[in-house]
């Protein structure tokens, strides 16, 4: 991971096409701009990852005998 320090106005140029800016620091929260090519993805990434739902489990049974759940 490559991590760096910028100020508000600062950019970030990834792979010549993505512009990342930062916009605004408020206390411990940062604003950034991002500017990229319409066919690239940009998620949080709390919605990158699957989403499990409350109801959802998994059972796994070997030789007749319930082992996870």
């Amino acid at each position: 991971m490559l991590v760096l320090s910028r100020k508000v106005g600062d950019k970030l140029v990834i792979d010549g096409n993505i512009t990342v800016e930062v916009v605004k620091i408020q206390g411990n929260r940062i604003s950034l701009g991002i500017v990229a090519p319409s066919n690239v993805k940009i998620l949080r990434g709390e919605l990158s990852q699957p989403k499990v739902d409350a109801q959802t489990f998994e059972i796994v049974v070997e030789d007749g005998l319930l082992v996870a759940c």
